[in-house]
C-alpha cells in the first residue's frame, strides 16, 4: 500500500480531481487486473484504448484513474488525474510505487537491430560465471539470478520491468542486463529507470511498419543514449554507420568498440570454424566457443562492458571464452552422416546476410547451403523481398515457407518474398507453405556433409496462426527429420 501523491513524483501532471494524499493498493494499465483502491492507468494502444476501459475499472474497485482526458462522468470519490502523456506517467508511477530499484543495481540497457538478446544474455552468463548474482530482462526469457520467468516483449512494459527489477534488488542482484528496443524507447518504457551504461550493436532495416522510415527508427535508438547520465558509460559499434549518431546528444562516458575501425576495444578475426573464433582483442588472444563475425562483435561488446563495469582485463576474457551460445542464435546439430543443422533466430535481412556469409566463409565450396526461411505477418512488409533475394542469392537453394504468419495469408507472404528473386536465382528457390515440410524437404535434399540453415525463427518453440499459437521447435524438428530420414 502506497499514499498516491508519493508516487506521482516526476510525473508531468496537467489536471487533479480528487485527493491525492488517499492510500492506493496496486497499479494496472488493464482493466481486467483490477481490484479495489487500485490505480487505472488509461494507455492508448496500437489495438485498443484505455479510456474507453475506465468504466470498468471503477466497477471494479479502483479508486484512481489516470488518463490523457478526463471522462465524461466524474464518479464522487475517484481521483482523477490527467497527465501529458499516459506511457510516461505509468513508467515514473511504476518506478517510484516500487521505490526506484534501478538505483539500486547496475542497470546496463543494449538496444541495436541485432545482437541484444546475445548480448545481454551472455553479458548475464559472464557475470554469473563470475559468481555474482544477475538479472536479466530479454527476448527469450527473464532471470532473478537463477529463478526463471516467462519473457512477452523485448522490452517488458514499465510495471514489469520495475516488479522484476525489485526482485532483483530483493534477492541481492549486483547487475542487471536487458534489451531496450526501439518499441519500448518509443513507448517510454523506460523512462524513470537508472541505468548505468548502454550498449549500441548495430543498425539495420526492421520494424519500419511501425517507424515508417528508418530515420525515425535511428532516432528512437538514440534517444536511449541522449537520456543516459554522466555517471553512465555509451559503448558504440562504430563500424557501423550509425554508431558514432549514438553519442550526439550524450552525456555518458563514450566508449567504442570495432573490428574495421580504431576502438578503445578493437578485435581481429585470426580463425573461424565450426567449433568457434579465435580473436585478438586488444592484443590479448582468446578462443570461443561462438562463431562468426557477427558474434566477433557481439563478444567484443561484452568484453568492453565487463571492462568498463570494474573486471579485470584477463578476468574477463578468461570468462568470454567460456560462453555458450544463446539458445535460437546460431545453435546447431551435426547428423551421423556430417549434415550440419544450423538454426537461427535470423528475421532481418542484415542479420540473415550475416549468418549465411558466415556460413559461406567456413564451408569449403563442395557442400550444398540449404536455407529454409519464411517471414513474419502483419509485421514490416518491405524487407520480405528482401530478404528472399538475400537467401536466394547466398545459398545453394532457397525454400521459402511460413514463419509466424499471425494473422495474414501465408502465401501472400510467400509471394511478396518470391518478388525480389533475381531472374538467374529462381531456379535455386522452392515455396513450401507448411514449414515443416520445408524442413522435410531441405532434410531430403541435403547429402553427407552439406549444411542447412533454418532462420527466423530461433528459441520460438511455436508458430503463431490466426491468433494461435501451435507447439512448433525448429532445432527439435530438423533433428527429428534427420534422423526419420536415416540422416
Amino acid at each position: 500500500m502506497k499514499v498516491l501523491k508519493d508516487i506521482l513524483y516526476k510525473v508531468s501532471i496537467e489536471a487533479v480531481k480528487g485527493a491525492t494524499d488517499v492510500v492506493v493498493n496496486k497499479i494496472e494499465f488493464d482493466s481486467r487486473k483490477i481490484e479495489l483502491n487500485d490505480v487505472f492507468v488509461a494507455i492508448r494502444g496500437a489495438v485498443s484504448d484505455g479510456h474507453n476501459f475506465i468504466d470498468k475499472a471503477l466497477s471494479q474497485g479502483a479508486s484512481v484513474v489516470i488518463c490523457e482526458d478526463f471522462p465524461e462522468v466524474i464518479v464522487n470519490g475517484v481521483t482523477y488525474i490527467k497527465v501529458a502523456n499516459s506511457n510516461e506517467a505509468l513508467a515514473f508511477i511504476a518506478a517510484n510505487y516500487f521505490e526506484n530499484p534501478a538505483a539500486k543495481i547496475k542497470l546496463v540497457g543494449v538496444t541495436g537491430t541485432n545482437g541484444k538478446t546475445t548480448i545481454a544474455s551472455l553479458l548475464y552468463q559472464l557475470f554469473k560465471n563470475a559468481g555474482y548474482k544477475v538479472g536479466l530482462l530479454s527476448t527469450v526469457k527473464i532471470l532473478v539470478d537463477e529463478i526463471v520467468h516467462k519473457a512477452t516483449h523485448t522490452t517488458p512494459d514499465s510495471l514489469t520491468i520495475n516488479y522484476y527489477l525489485n526482485e532483483m534488488v530483493e534477492t541481492g542482484c549486483e547487475f542487471c542486463f536487458m534489451e531496450v528496443s526501439s518499441h519500448g524507447i518509443h513507448q517510454k518504457r523506460t523512462e524513470g529507470l537508472q541505468f548505468k551504461g548502454g550498449i549500441f550493436s548495430n543498425l539495420s532495416h526492421d520494424h519500419l511498419d511501425y517507424h515508417k522510415t528508418f530515420a525515425e527508427y535511428r532516432d528512437v535508438k538514440k534517444k536511449f543514449f541522449d537520456g543516459l547520465p554522466k555517471t553512465a558509460f555509451a559503448i558504440s559499434n562504430i563500424d557501423d554507420k550509425n554508431g558514432t549518431i549514438m553519442f550526439q546528444n550524450t552525456k555518458a562516458k563514450k566508449v567504442t568498440y570495432a573490428l574495421k575501425s580504431y576502438a578503445d576495444y578493437k578485435a581481429q578475426i585470426l580463425e573461424n570454424q565450426f567449433t568457434g573464433l579465435l580473436l585478438k582483442i586488444n592484443n590479448n588472444e582468446v578462443w570461443t566457443k561462438l562463431i562468426g563475425s557477427f558474434n566477433a562483435y557481439n563478444l567484443l561488446a561484452i568484453y568492453a562492458t565487463a571492462v568498463e563495469l570494474g573486471m579485470e582485463e584477463q578476468e574477463a576474457l578468461r570468462l568470454l571464452s567460456d560462453l555458450e551460445s544463446v539458445s535460437g542464435r546460431f545453435q546447431y546439430i551435426v547428423s551421423d552422416s556430417k549434415i550440419t543443422a544450423i538454426v537461427d533466430y535470423a528475421h532481418t535481412p542484415d542479420a540473415l546476410e550475416n549468418v549465411l556469409r558466415t556460413i559461406e566463409d567456413i564451408r569449403t565450396k563442395n557442400e550444398q547451403l540449404i536455407t529454409v526461411i519464411g517471414c513474419g505477418g502483419d509485421r514490416d512488409k518491405t524487407k520480405r523481398p528482401i530478404m528472399a533475394q538475400i537467401a536466394s542469392e547466398l545459398s545453394t537453394k532457397a525454400i521459402f515457407t511460413s514463419d509466424n504468419p499471425r494473422t495474414e495469408n501465408p502465401a501472400v507472404i510467400i509471394e511478396e518474398m518470391e518478388k525480389g528473386v533475381e531472374p538467374q536465382n529462381f531456379k535455386k528457390t522452392l515455396s513450401i507453405l507448411d514449414r515443416k515440410q520445408a524442413i522435410k524437404t531441405a532434410c531430403q535434399l541435403a547429402m553427407a556433409n552439406d549444411i542447412i540453415l533454418i532462420a527466423g525463427k530461433g528459441h520460438e518453440t511455436y508458430q503463431e496462426i490466426n491468433g494461435v499459437r501451435h507447439d512448433f521447435d525448429d532445432l527439435k524438428i530438423v533433428k527429428e527429420l534427420l534422423e526419420q530420414l536415416g540422416k
